[in-house]
């Protein structure tokens, strides 16, 4: 009898380590310990245009109970910037990389390399190059982006802009997502009789007057609201692609007709949640995501509908 008290004061004893030892872990867990770390990679990190983008990262990294760290960076980053804190973050430990890739094929061969070593997806834009070379991405559709402005265009003058002029603006007009967003608005402009006069980048006011500015990303949105605040934009209507704050001041003050915001919260958390499980089991395959995005007008601003998506680009 005294034998089985013992056997029985054993096994509870044991219990209770195992229990106490699986709360330790736990708790170790929960302050970052032993966690799998994910890098993200983005211009101008501390910019306002990704404050959505970010809110879906971390709330993503806890969803997942992974390690995450976004680098802070400055704007224009060059190939050999980037590669260099890919490498830095490698280093510190990172078991895969989110990144907002450098257009050009050098950047595509750096990050071929890089996937040698831990798990890359790209976010926002691709990079042009082969199919078979390529790289997971989680992006919106540029493509349908550009026409959706152009056909926002159309409707504001009944497809009547025969003899109307346009230029677009932005800020890397030979990267992939400009390409694809110039394409898409020009296709929805086809045979309207509306004429393209120039591209830019920069000193917009020093340009020739046109009709309308078609900035086809958030600084080049932002940027081009500005002059027309100022009436340096000569009488110019804005219609454009943003994800800021900003270009949503822009929009409510009538300063732009219509903006096309891509769904940034999603875009965070949806390549932060494909990249934990491609960190968490060696053998998935990342898998490339699509986010939508959302028309917004001044009369419809701040609609019930538009709630979520205004709520996410403040946080």
């Amino acid at each position: 009898m005294k034998n089985n008290k013992r056997v029985f004061l054993l096994i509870e004893i044991i219990l209770g380590i195992l229990v106490i030892g699986m709360a330790s872990l736990m708790i170790r867990e929960k302050n970052g310990e032993d966690l799998e770390r994910i890098s993200v990679i983005i211009q101008n990190s501390d910019d306002n245009q990704w404050t959505a983008f970010q809110y879906g990262l971390k709330m993503a990294a806890e969803d997942q109970g992974v390690e995450l760290f976004v680098a802070g960076t400055g704007d224009r980053l060059t190939v050999e910037e980037q590669k260099n804190l890919i490498e830095q973050e490698i280093d510190k430990g990172a078991d895969g990389i989110l990144v907002q890739p450098v257009p050009g094929e050098k950047s595509r061969k750096m990050l071929k390399k890089v996937e040698k070593k831990v798990p890359v997806m790209l976010i926002e834009q691709g990079i042009s190059g082969d199919k078979e070379e390529s790289i997971p991405i989680t992006q919106p559709d540029h493509y349908a982006m550009g026409m959706a402005l152009g056909e926002e265009l159309l409707k504001d003058y009944n497809g009547n802009i025969a003899g109307k002029t346009y230029a677009f603006t932005a800020e890397n007009m030979g990267s992939q997502a400009t390409t694809e967003r110039v394409l898409g608005f020009t296709h929805a402009l086809q045979g309207s009789g509306a004429e393209v006069l120039w591209q830019s980048s920069k000193d917009l006011q020093q340009q020739p007057k046109v009709d309308f500015v078609i900035a086809l990303d958030n600084n080049s949105l932002v940027q081009a609201g500005e002059a027309a605040a100022s009436n340096n934009l000569h009488g110019a209507l804005i219609y454009g692609i943003g994800k800021s704050t900003e270009a949503v001041y822009y929009l409510d003050t009538g300063v732009v007709v219509c903006l096309v915001v891509p769904d940034e919260f999603n875009m965070g958390y949806q390549s932060l949640t494909e990249m934990s499980k491609k960190v968490k089991g060696s053998l998935y395959q990342l898998q490339e995501k699509e986010i939508s995005y959302t028309i917004l007008r001044q009369d419809t601003l701040f609609s019930k509908e538009n709630q979520e998506l205004l709520f996410t680009m403040s946080q």
